[in-house]
């Protein structure tokens, strides 16, 4: 089993959709609906990925600042519809890991999951790494 990906989507067909897909390809999912369990949620150990939707949800520059702040080992994945997010111009370029365009393409999305894995493996693994 994989690291536990913590997926965020208003919208619970796609939510559904999207978890039934990772688990799929034995990844571990954490559905959430809102952005109000979301901290309490990246508590849990284990938790290094989540994947936002950033047409469902109400998310700002300093979600995304608090976040990496508080996670800072966290890998966040956006999806969206929209090419440009002129308000999220921070976020883009200093804390969302990739931005995927919807309708979500699978291969691409499990692409970018395993490269983040493989890259948190290797940082727990090296020497003299500290966490």
């Amino acid at each position: 089993m994989r690291e536990s990906i913590v997926v965020v989507d208003a919208d619970e067909n796609q939510r559904h959709n999207l978890c039934t897909m990772l688990e799929r390809e034995h990844f571990s999912t954490t559905a959430l609906h809102s952005l109000l369990t979301l901290e309490r949620e990246m508590q849990e150990p284990g938790r290094r990925v989540v994947i936002l939707d950033l047409d469902t949800l109400p998310v700002d520059n300093r979600l995304f600042r608090v976040l990496k702040k508080t996670n800072p080992g966290v890998c966040i994945i956006a999806l969206s519809s929209r090419p440009f997010h002129p308000e999220l111009e921070e976020a883009m370029s200093k804390h969302i890991h990739a931005c995927l365009a919807k309708p979500v393409d699978d291969e691409e999305l499990i692409y970018w999951l395993k490269s983040i894995c493989e890259n948190n493996a290797d940082s727990r693994a090296s020497p003299g790494t500290e966490e």
